[in-house]
């Protein structure tokens, strides 16, 4: 007859309960981290209008990121021809899904139209209130825009504050033209004049790049702004 003792087996058990735990708790440490999600809520530019999409600005910025080791990715929700407006009634639809950082690349549309800046900065602001309400620790990145000279210049000088008035309110990261550098050029554009080729999207993405790259490393509460300076005229998408 076997004769078993007693604090032998709850020493052996015990042994055996905290290496089960160790080996569990060292294969949960080696998955990887979810990756953090970058919303890139914009119109034909960052839908990357006549071209394929992995042409578009937002798609070689996720190259840029996976390079750099950065545990984001991109989610790209542009959409050609949208507007602030039409942006403010996507938000919430987008926003079902968890949002770490905020690209906000509207408003060129509104200026071409001829829409109040006034309005285009209520629509944007309200964007950016939706998303921080469903989020409070999320980060912003505002794409400028400029109008042609030809818009007349007390409407082109409004339209510009517009962006550089939401970045300094909102505590978010400028990138004050996000074309400079490519608007205007026929040789970075398609024959529209409008929207940038496969050659300006990687002028774009590197003007992008610049002002994102410091927000992805940097803790939530301290996203710096950033100021891109260009004297180019602009083009709207």
């Amino acid at each position: 007859m076997w004769r078993f003792h007693l604090p032998a087996l709850l020493t052996c058990w015990l042994a055996c309960w905290l290496g089960a735990t160790t080996a569990s708790l060292a294969e949960d440490s080696s998955q990887p981290a979810p990756r953090k999600t970058v919303l890139v809520l914009g119109d034909s530019l960052a839908a990357g209008y006549g071209l394929e999409p992995d042409e578009a600005f937002p798609a070689l910025l996720q190259h840029k990121i996976d390079a750099a080791g950065l545990n984001f990715q991109i989610v790209n929700a542009g959409q050609s021809g949208d507007t602030s407006a039409g942006g403010l009634r996507r938000i919430n639809w987008l926003l079902r899904q968890p949002v770490d950082v905020l690209l906000l690349e509207l408003g060129g549309n509104d200026g071409l139209r001829g829409i109040s800046p006034a309005a285009t900065r209520t629509n944007l602001q309200q964007i950016i209130e939706r998303t921080r309400e469903r989020n409070p620790s999320v980060k912003f990145v505002i794409a400028g825009m400029r109008m042609p000279n030809n818009m007349g210049e007390q409407f082109t000088r409004e339209f510009e504050q517009v962006f550089t008035g939401l970045a300094r309110e909102n505590d978010a990261s400028l990138i004050p033209f996000l074309l400079a550098g490519v608007g205007g050029d026929p040789k970075l554009n398609l024959p529209d004049l409008i929207h940038p080729n496969a050659e300006g999207h990687r002028i774009v993405a590197r003007n992008v790049w610049q002002v994102l790259e410091p927000v992805l490393r940097a803790p939530p509460q301290s996203a710096t702004l950033t100021d891109l300076s260009s004297k180019e005229d602009a083009v709207g998408p």
